[in-house]
């Protein structure tokens, strides 16, 4: 399959959908669509792995540059831009390496990729918020991280909903229309 117009416009809209998404007011937070992205983007392009990563980047900006937007017309308690977010795209970019294996139609790989990139994401970005003492009560012991893991427990449950969620409606979407699909 060649990167042609209708995928790129495709991936656009994607990318713009889930991107405002991710501000609307309500929302748990949590329930985002950027794992599911990723994973998407490490399925589609696994022999091409810079766009794998730039997909949940570039979702993540945009959506970041709509709070600050937001943030300062006090529209919003959110900041689009804070100190340590760097870390958040990293790890986000990161999940799509859960996506480089799913080319196949095993569901059981899709439910196994599913759940193990936010719980990934979970571990890993809850272990660092812990090691640089989350500026909140932390200690650097075995009692603050376990700590800084119950703290992040509410997000997690949608993190996981959201890219179950989100990962259905992108890969099967993109299975039904196009059905003979090769990673790029």
């Amino acid at each position: 399959m060649k990167l042609n117009k209708q995928i790129i416009i495709a991936i656009a809209i994607m990318i713009a959908t889930s991107a405002l998404y991710r501000v609307l007011p309500g929302r748990p937070y949590g329930f985002a669509p950027q794992i599911a992205i990723a994973l998407f983007g490490g399925s589609l392009f696994a022999s091409r792995k810079q766009y794998a990563f730039l997909l949940p980047i570039l979702s993540m900006f945009i959506s970041d540059v709509l709070y600050q937007v937001l943030f300062y017309y006090h529209l919003s308690p959110m900041q689009g831009f804070y100190e340590g977010q760097l870390l958040n795209y990293i790890l986000i970019a990161g999940t799509a390496v859960f996506g480089f294996g799913l080319q196949s139609n095993k569901l059981s790989k899709y439910i196994i990729g599913f759940l193990a990139a936010p719980t990934a994401y979970f571990i890993v970005s809850n272990s660092l918020v812990w090691a640089q003492g989350g500026g909140y009560h932390h200690a650097i012991n075995l009692a603050g991280f376990i700590q800084a893991m119950v703290d992040g427990l509410p997000f997690y449950p949608y993190s996981v909903a959201g890219t179950l969620v989100f990962g259905g409606v992108l890969f099967g979407s993109f299975r039904l229309l196009i059905p003979k699909y090769k990673a790029i």
